[in-house]
């Protein structure tokens, strides 16, 4: 049997593990997406449709890249503030342009009178030429729908335009102020609108990133994504935060609660992200969170635990770095993700691969790179930590990659020796396995001379089969969109 997270494992076994299922978006993209649509953060002349929009190219070019996950989405700008930032660059750019300010510059300006659009066509060959030459191509082609205004509203302004004569009416000159202060430009026509990825300059922006320092004396408190600012009476401080793990570590040796465990330790973390603590006492946190995500096989909370752990270890922080590490190769093993298992390995030091726990996931991994499935199940009998329950994962679908393997080298094999290469309890066990995936038929009961039952597995009827759920199992890995 195996030890609980918080104890030194004893000899691993196998254990059952349920199949891992997609997880949603993290609690930070999510409050993210929350915050796009609240009304207070709604920017006048930015519609419902362009934030939607805005906030999918900006989601999916961070995940994408797998970067969902590495960036501060709370001090991230909103899709409106991006479009606003993009708008307000552009109509400064526009100011600055002779073509956009002189009185003869392009026909098709939002602010041409009707008197401006009874050219010659000669002139507006001769136009087109000029701005061909100074205007970059880009500019030409996006300029005019980032600067005028919705088609209704100029087409009413138009007809009333060429119905009173005037060249600009009161109401274009305050639809023209408005915009003006909506972009904040000063007198001289630059936009004082920060750059992209730079803060906001406001005072709102500022108390969202300043830590919220917490009052509360509850050692429970149940998870609820935050779709406003933290508030310092919802938020527990340190002190009672090592007393909350100190609980929890308790009441999990106790209960084996999950449902409860992860939704407290859920909590908790949120409570150290807003309060922006990240030291010694963080670390343990995330490594208990992660050990009891492992002996569960909830890959999904596993995974987000490691992501953060492996930024905390890059601070030099106190933890089991170590451990973790030989996780990750484990990890990597399992959804078959060759490119971070190139950026590990390359990652690792000599001295590193040399520490025991790191030293058997790269064994693991090198024994299957090689088709050694002997030496593979034998290194699952001797995982270190919790190692076997990650093994656990994929174990199953090693199984039937040696089964593959064996049907194709031999025509029968017995069933004590099937037991004993792929490390199951017993017989009755690796029986069992052979007929839920369809090899019943393939096993051969005789009685010895002694009148006890032995049992052969004609590998070689069934070698069809193993070979396709051989395929099918390696087509199956889903971790968080990782395949």
């Amino acid at each position: 049997m195996r030890a609980s997270p918080f104890d030194a494992p004893s000899q691993p076994a196998a254990a059952p593990s349920e199949k891992p299922q997609k997880v949603e978006w993290t609690p930070d993209v999510r409050d993210y997406v929350g915050r796009a649509f609240e009304p207070e953060n709604t920017i006048a002349g930015i519609s419902k449709e362009d934030t939607t929009k805005k906030l999918r190219d900006v989601i999916s070019f961070f995940a994408e890249r797998s970067q969902l996950e590495s960036v501060d989405w709370s001090t991230y700008p909103l899709p409106q503030e991006l479009l606003r930032d993009e708008r307000a660059a552009a109509w400064a750019q526009a100011q600055s342009n002779p073509l956009f300010s002189s009185p003869n510059g392009p026909a098709n300006s939002t602010f041409d009178t009707p008197q401006s659009k009874k050219r010659k066509s000669q002139d507006k060959t001769d136009l087109s030429e000029s701005a061909d030459m100074s205007v970059p191509p880009w500019r030409q082609t996006n300029l005019e729908s980032r600067i005028t205004y919705a088609n209704a509203n100029n087409q009413k302004r138009h007809k009333k335009n060429a119905l009173s004569g005037d060249v600009t009416s009161k109401f274009d000159q305050a639809d023209l102020e408005k915009r003006k202060q909506r972009f904040q430009l000063g007198k001289n026509g630059n936009s004082s609108t920060p750059p992209r990825n730079s803060p906001k300059p406001d005072t709102d922006a500022d108390v969202d990133n300043a830590p919220c320092v917490g009052t509360n004396m509850s050692l429970e408190k149940s998870y609820f994504r935050l779709t406003a600012p933290p508030k310092p009476e919802t938020v527990r401080p340190q002190h009672v935060l090592e007393k909350t793990l100190s609980m929890l570590r308790k009441k999990w040796k106790a209960d084996k609660n999950y449902g409860y465990m992860c939704n407290q330790f859920k909590s908790l973390r949120q409570d150290l992200t807003v309060q922006h603590i990240k030291n010694d006492f963080t670390v343990k946190v995330y490594e208990s969170h992660a050990r009891i995500a492992l002996e569960q096989g909830d890959m999904g909370e596993y995974n987000q635990c490691q992501t953060q752990l492996k930024a905390l270890y890059s601070q030099n922080l106190a933890g089991n770095p170590d451990e973790f590490t030989g996780y990750r190769v484990l990890y990597f093993v399992y959804t078959c993700n060759k490119t971070d298992m190139n950026d590990l390995l390359a990652e690792l030091t000599p001295a590193d691969k040399m520490k025991p726990e790191i030293k058997h996931a790269l064994d693991v991994r090198s024994s299957l790179a090689v088709g050694n499935y002997h030496k593979f199940f034998r290194l699952y009998t001797i995982a270190p930590n919790l190692g076997a329950y990650l093994m656990d994962m994929f174990i199953e679908r090693e199984r039937l990659h040696a089964l593959a393997n064996i049907s194709r080298a031999y025509m029968s094999v017995g069933l004590r020796f099937l037991t004993d290469e792929l490390q199951f309890g017993d017989d009755g066990e690796c029986r069992e396995f052979l007929e839920s995936h369809g090899a019943s038929q393939a096993i051969d009961k005789k009685i010895d001379e002694h009148g006890k039952p032995q049992f052969r597995v004609k590998v070689k009827e069934v070698a069809s089969v193993f070979e396709s759920l051989r395929q099918g199992a390696f087509a199956m890995v889903d971790i968080k969109g990782q395949k």
